[in-house]
């Protein structure tokens, strides 16, 4: 019995870049939604022609919200400040 499943996703929304590669891959944040559920934030590898992916971190918005607050919190207390001018952090301030 073959258990596989073909998982199907769509970029819903670009957010942005966080690193290029050599190999012309990109780590990237994105609005994805998987095997056609409600999207989520994603932070993940993508090849070039985004057909093939590493495994990343998916969130809920509010996931989201909290880690940024985490973030902030902790860099603060360090005596550092997160950037906020990136769109990220824009739509979370």
């Amino acid at each position: 019995m073959n258990t596989e499943r073909e998982i199907t996703f769509e970029i819903v929304e670009k957010i942005g870049v966080i690193a290029k590669y050599q190999t012309g891959w990109t780590k990237e944040i994105n609005l994805v939604s998987w095997n056609g559920s409600e999207p989520k934030y994603d932070i993940r590898d993508w090849s070039p022609d985004h057909e093939r992916m590493s495994r990343g971190v998916t969130l809920r918005e509010d996931e989201l919200r909290l880690m940024l607050n985490h973030l902030k919190s902790w860099k603060r207390n360090e005596g550092f400040f997160l950037i906020s001018q990136t769109k990220l952090l824009q739509l979370f301030i």
